[in-house]
């Protein structure tokens, strides 16, 4: 997988089913506080509140209509679970998601209100993950992987299409929350082609730090453990097919403390009113 191959294929990305263009808000506040513009991608707008559904809608759209009829089955601590029933719903599939037990009751009950079939199971999202290969094994499911698959990391890809559409003026630096780099794959896809001065800066939590460490021993590593307060990137290790497209294109990686998580999430309440998950908050703390 190259990076101009999943270039082209965030070009010919469809997110309209699920997807809307979110706002590219100039955030004043900040942008004064820290003396320079600062401008945020309001993914917290979509109606499953955050960017997953774009890669989930443009990978299950491409299914055979006889993959389709089998039936899908997704692993997620939430936000690609949303994304993914969500996609089921507009396409009339049916869509079964294992969650982890540690799982906010608001995603859980999220997933059920579009139509998935929710399952429980294990502490984290890698013992759902491994539940629902199984699942997916035994029962002729289709696995929609959150980020480890082309045409999901395409999807995510045209949320950095929408950026430069957006911002026509030259931009410095983007900062990226990564779990599984399944987001991040695709915005170094797009803005490494179309805008190659911008930095591209990933941002992981300090007890959740999969990418960091696998750029230090160059190659994929996986952890112990992994804090679950930003549960929507408690991934314990990169992604197989992310992995190759970040290493040699992402410009920097940085880690933050839960204390800056939290100030990130009190300085968007303050500029938009808007409560984000830790996840959400994540780039910004960065």
């Amino acid at each position: 997988m190259t990076l101009e191959r999943i270039h082209e294929k965030v070009l010919k990305a469809d997110v309209s089913g699920v997807s809307m263009v979110t706002p590219l808000q100039h955030a004043l506040r900040l942008s004064k506080k820290i003396n320079n513009h600062v401008f945020m991608k309001r993914e917290d707008m979509q109606s499953v509140f955050s960017f997953k559904c774009r890669g989930a809608y443009n990978k299950i759209r491409q299914l055979s209509n006889h993959e389709k009829s089998s039936g899908i089955i997704a692993a997620s601590a939430g936000n690609h679970a949303q994304g993914v029933a969500l996609s089921a719903q507009q396409l009339n599939i049916d869509a079964t998601i294992v969650m982890p037990q540690t799982t906010p009751p608001i995603k859980v009950n999220s997933v059920r209100e579009l139509g998935g079939n929710v399952v429980l199971h294990g502490d984290s999202y890698d013992d759902a993950y491994q539940f629902a290969r199984q699942l997916s094994c035994d029962n002729g499911l289709i696995f929609i992987h959150p980020y480890d698959d082309e045409d999901v990391i395409a999807g995510q890809g045209t949320l950095a299409l929408e950026i430069l559409q957006q911002l026509t003026e030259p931009i410095d630096a983007i900062y990226v929350a990564v779990g599984g780099g399944g987001l991040l794959a695709g915005v170094i896809s797009v803005f490494k082609v179309l805008s190659p001065k911008t930095k591209v800066i990933a941002v992981e939590p300090e007890n959740s730090n999969c990418l960091s460490v696998a750029l230090k021993m160059n190659e994929r590593v996986q952890l112990d453990s992994v804090g679950i307060f930003a549960d929507g990137v408690a991934v314990k290790q990169i992604g197989e097919l992310t992995f190759p497209i970040i290493q040699p294109y992402v410009d920097e990686s940085i880690c933050v403390s839960i204390d800056e998580i939290c100030s990130a999430i009190k300085d968007i309440y303050e500029e938009t009113r808007s409560i984000v998950e830790p996840a959400g908050a994540l780039s910004l703390a960065g």
